[in-house]
């Protein structure tokens, strides 16, 4: 059943709801995967205290858990296409579980990496299983909404992760009564999910914008077929810039801010919170303006620019303190209005059949990202360059925006040969 047959043979108010409902629980879902990005991070200074580690040490936690999730994320592509997104989430929300209770019960170096490992594990299919349930179960004129709250509910992810492990310690004491609490979020989640597991069912769906005679075109196809498109790559390195910019912000913008700005500490923790917050109030913004974009990926090159600018002006030392803490938050804004036209543009990249192996493809970019980034501006605050993490993010921010634009140009290319519109 296609999502036109499928809007004719639901009423109307049932087929909100199950829109709503869908959307909610992947974006429920999304959110505790992104808030597992996190799981380390806050606690850095912690583990500096009391294991004796350098900021070094704990970046390559961070590639740890990106290395191991982008080369899954490949990987799950597959698997979903092949069993279907609800059993691979499933999985994935238990190993959260487990890479709780790893950290919880860690006692050095060797114990924090066994967390990062099950958390990036757990983390692998995320992207290849929400957007297979997403376009599958959610009608096409709610598909633009989905992705907005996806990618909102990520970034409250983000933004939770701080100062629920931040919060709980301090008024437990203790950081280990943190990550117990955050393994008991992900197990409730787990269990919520698999209640209303027939709303997450994607095999009770299918792809909008495949045809019968396209979906039996791509079934004579070789399954890496896919790899030859340059939308796919040029997708891909759209990812990798943009998050390794992230990964710099996530990870360090706190103690770059203080060593800059002398911050009390107590108040830069929090700069990861305010940019996703701002984030997530710029993707409800561009949930609505990716349905009038004409072209999105001007959209995306103006959001980013946006921001890109702002982390410039945090850079130059210039601004008062409070004012660069404010314009370091702010600059998630702009990255939050371009997501989602960077996920409708991906859609669009997607051929018909494999939209789960190229989400899978496109997003291990990242992980990549990610796992490259956070050693290189860890070992440059190292050696006391502050200013490198906002100088480094504002430029990868730059060569995302030339790659959304190489992507936008495959994919009006690609429409024009075929007579559709992009």
């Amino acid at each position: 059943m296609n999502d036109v047959s499928s809007a004719c043979a639901i009423p109307r108010p049932a087929e909100r709801r199950r829109d709503f409902t869908v959307i909610g629980l992947v974006g429920l879902a999304h959110g505790t995967s992104h808030c597992f990005h996190m799981l380390l991070p806050p606690l850095f200074p912690v583990f500096i205290r009391d294991f004796g580690l350098s900021y070094s040490e704990l970046g390559l936690l961070v590639t740890l858990f990106f290395v191991i999730s982008g080369s899954g994320q490949a990987l799950a592509g597959f698997l979903v296409d092949r069993v279907g997104a609800r059993p691979v989430l499933f999985a994935a929300l238990s190993c959260f579980v487990a890479a709780a209770l790893a950290a919880a019960t860690a006692h050095g170096y060797a114990g924090l990496m066994l967390a990062a490992a099950l958390a990036g594990l757990g983390n692998a299919s995320f992207h290849p299983v929400d957007f297979t349930i997403l376009n599958k179960r959610v009608s096409a004129p709610r598909l633009g909404h989905a992705f907005s709250v996806h990618g909102i509910t990520g970034n409250l992810g983000w933004a939770f992760a701080p100062v629920f492990l931040l919060g709980v310690s301090a008024l437990s004491g203790s950081w280990r009564v943190a990550y117990l609490g955050v393994a008991a979020i992900a197990l409730g989640v787990l269990l919520l999910l698999v209640l209303h597991r027939n709303a997450i069912d994607d095999r009770q769906g299918a792809w909008a914008h495949e045809t019968a005679a396209a979906a039996r075109a791509h079934a004579t196809e070789h399954p890496l077929a896919f790899l030859k498109l340059p939308s796919v790559w040029l997708c891909f390195s759209f990812f990798f810039w943009t998050t390794a910019a992230l990964s710099a912000i996530q990870s360090f913008a706190g103690p770059a801010l203080t060593r800059m700005y002398g911050l009390p500490v107590s108040t830069t923790a929090f700069v990861v919170t305010g940019y996703m917050l701002f984030g997530a109030g710029g993707m409800v913004a561009g949930g609505f303006l990716v349905g009038r974009a004409e072209r999105l990926e001007r959209l995306i090159a103006w959001a980013m620019a946006f921001s890109s600018v702002l982390l410039l002006g945090v850079a130059s030392g210039w601004l008062p303190g409070p004012l660069a803490l404010l314009a370091a938050a702010l600059a998630g804004a702009g990255t939050g209005v371009a997501g989602p036209s960077r996920d409708m543009l991906i859609r669009r990249a997607a051929p018909p059949g494999a939209t789960g192996r190229v989400y899978g493809t496109v997003y291990s970019g990242l992980d990549a990202g990610f796992a490259l980034a956070a050693p290189m501006f860890g070992w440059l605050l190292d050696h006391g360059q502050p200013q490198a993490v906002f100088v480094g993010a504002a430029l990868l921010l730059v060569l995302g925006v030339l790659s959304a634009g190489f992507v936008g140009i495959t994919v009006h290319q690609r429409a024009g040969a075929r007579g559709v519109p992009a």
